[in-house]
């Protein structure tokens, strides 16, 4: 019991300890002051330095940048690692249809570190300002033709100050005659789209692609379905993360983000037009009859409205059975001019008007039922029936929904190789963004799925990794989150320390039993001979009752023949002495030594 009652009072001075702790931390965030005087602060600040002092973590493990290398063949690859911009051209184009002081793609562009980086040496584009309109780009090193292998798209993008509304997307600009890249703006055509946009809560991944009409030759967006995926947190969490696309050429497709894949589809299927415009369409010609009844219900011609229907009933009636409360002041208006109330110093009648006290409630009217002419409240008219109408039957002329004939499209194409598409030769960033220091990293262009993920380890795997040794253990978080939050400490002695006390109170808590070992010596009686005197007792005490139903039952006997005669009553005694010497002969040969059972050994 005095374990139990120490383990309860340490756990009691612990909690209120931790309480204490997190009052004090409140007032000194309130008031900004520190009680150096205070002598249980010093004792805890001095054991908390030798703490640190004797136990520092290790150090975490560095984790050093190499410039990653391409391991094949590459269309495009750029790591930003020289800090230049050579290769890049800044485009000097002005949207059209827009204001002259806004047209301007004067939006700026830096190669720089990360921010919170911990990769010292490794550096990527930033688009460095906000509000304006940016576009940048780069000539492949040869132009990519849809042919017989995949397309692999990859780059890193990190939204270091969050993002409000913009997008950080590319753009493989088409192979055109026309294609100047000193002049890329909005309306420059490209081949695809890819990557992350966001506005307000709409958080978006696109793939676009300009897909070509085989008839008539023009260009039609091709967008493919939303991803179920939430990707909330890649716009929030303000960490590095890969986004891929790889597009096959049996018209699969699939997004990838941090090498998982959130999307995947197929160009003929899951592309929002469809590729293929229908074999069929509504003709555009075709009218509905004049005739044509589309009406499933009618009412009903041969109902006739009810004599008795009144159609003129109110809704509500006033109730006749009401009766005004006692007390209730017809004559004191509900509401009367503030007596207190002044008129301002600076009212002035030509301009404000006549001067009038503000109304407030009766105070007459507080202590009575009610104020003012009292009216019968209205109830539901128990005879209102509304406005008659006949009820409606099914039409039997009823014809369906009409629709236009359906006559065969005369634009209808079949294209079943949708992955042939434009070939392209430059890619771009034309990017409009409330949110500045977008980080852009990494950008490989290829065929083979092993090259890119190689150059993903190189790249953004070392940024992850980095990352990860960064960021402290599970207990550094929660002595972390514990120094923010001083009531968490509470939560970590209780998780820890009541399991503990569970466990010591269930197992000292049991009674003792006596081992074999202590009745070897000792005239204390066995188990064996205990158990014979408890039988012994038990066989007692049942006599002991029948004996006491048969007295009652005589008594019961005797008071109904009106007590009976003497003689009989001196017949029951005689009976009863008779038997108490036989039942004590019989208690006394139970408990002679021949009867008792031997014992065991």
């Amino acid at each position: 019991m005095e374990l139990k009652w120490l383990l309860c009072v340490t756990l009691l001075a612990l909690g209120i300890l931790a309480v204490q702790a997190h009052d004090m931390d409140e007032d000194n965030d309130a008031d900004d002051v520190v009680d150096i005087e205070d002598d249980l602060d010093d004792g805890i600040e001095e054991v908390e330095e030798s703490k640190s002092e004797t136990s520092s973590p290790p150090p975490a493990p560095k984790v050093t940048y190499r410039p990653p290398v391409p391991t094949g063949e590459v269309y495009f690859v750029e790591s930003f690692d020289k800090g230049t911009l050579d290769g890049w051209i800044l485009s000097r184009a002005k949207k059209d249809d827009t204001d002259d002081e806004i047209a301007k793609y004067d939006g700026k562009w830096e190669v720089q570190d990360m921010k919170e980086t911990k990769l010292p040496g490794d550096k990527g584009l930033v688009m460095v300002t906000r509000a304006k309109h940016h576009a940048i780009s780069s000539k492949l090193s040869k132009p990519f033709v849809f042919d017989t292998k995949p397309l692999i798209i990859q780059y890193e993008v990190n939204f270091q100050n969050g993002i409000e509304c913009g997008g950080a997307y590319v753009k493989l600009l088409s192979k055109t005659p026309e294609l100047n890249l000193d002049q890329f703006h909005d309306k420059t055509p490209y081949t695809i789209m890819f990557g992350p946009d966001k506005c307000g809560e709409d958080y978006k991944l696109h793939f676009i692609f300009r897909h070509k009409n085989p008839k008539t030759g023009k260009y039609e967006e091709k967008h493919a379905k939303r991803p179920d995926a939430d990707l909330k947190t890649y716009f929030t969490d303000k960490k590095t993360h890969l986004y891929t696309l790889v597009l096959n050429p049996d018209n699969s497709f699939e997004i990838l983000v941090d090498q998982t894949v959130v999307n995947s589809g197929n160009l003929l299927n899951d592309m929002s037009p469809p590729v293929n415009p229908p074999r069929e369409i509504e003709d555009p010609n075709d009218q509905k009859p004049e005739d044509w009844d589309e009406r499933p219900k009618i009412p009903d011609p041969d109902a006739v409205k009810p004599d008795d229907w009144d159609e003129d009933a109110p809704a509500k009636i006033a109730d006749e059975n009401a009766v005004k409360p006692e007390g209730w002041l017809d004559d004191e208006p509900e509401y009367v001019a503030d007596p207190d109330a002044e008129k301002p110093e600076d009212w002035d009648e030509d301009m404000d008007g006549e001067w009038e006290a503000p109304q407030i409630a009766n105070p007459k009217c507080e202590t009575a039922p009610g104020c003012g002419t009292w009216q019968r409240p209205m109830i539901d008219n128990p005879n209102y029936k509304g406005k008659w109408k006949p009820p409606m039957i099914d039409n039997v002329n009823y014809q369906g929904i009409w629709k236009p004939r359906k006559i065969p499209n005369p634009d209808f194409f079949e294209d079943l190789e949708p992955f042939k598409m434009t070939p392209f030769s430059a890619v771009g960033l034309e990017l409009w963004s409330m949110t500045s220091d977008i980080f852009f990293d990494n950008f490989i262009i290829c065929t083979e799925r092993a090259v890119a993920d190689d150059w993903a380890s190189d790249g953004w795997g070392l940024k992850k990794a980095a990352d990860g040794a960064a960021e402290p253990g599970v207990v550094g978080q929660m002595m972390a989150a514990a120094e923010e939050r001083p009531w968490l400490w509470v939560v970590y002695i209780l998780t820890v320390a009541l399991p503990v006390f569970l466990v010591v109170l269930f197992c000292c808590s049991g009674k003792k039993q006596p081992s074999a070992a202590e009745y070897k010596k000792t005239d204390a009686p066995q188990p064996d001979v205990m158990e014979d005197e408890k039988q012994e007792e038990k066989d007692k005490g049942e006599k002991e009752e029948e004996e006491e139903e048969e007295d009652a039952n005589e008594e019961k006997l005797g008071s109904d023949a009106d007590l009976g005669s003497a003689s009989q009553e001196e017949e029951e005694e005689e009976e009863e002495e008779d038997r108490k010497p036989a039942s004590e002969e019989e208690e006394t040969v139970n408990r002679s030594p021949r009867n008792r059972k031997p014992r065991k050994d």
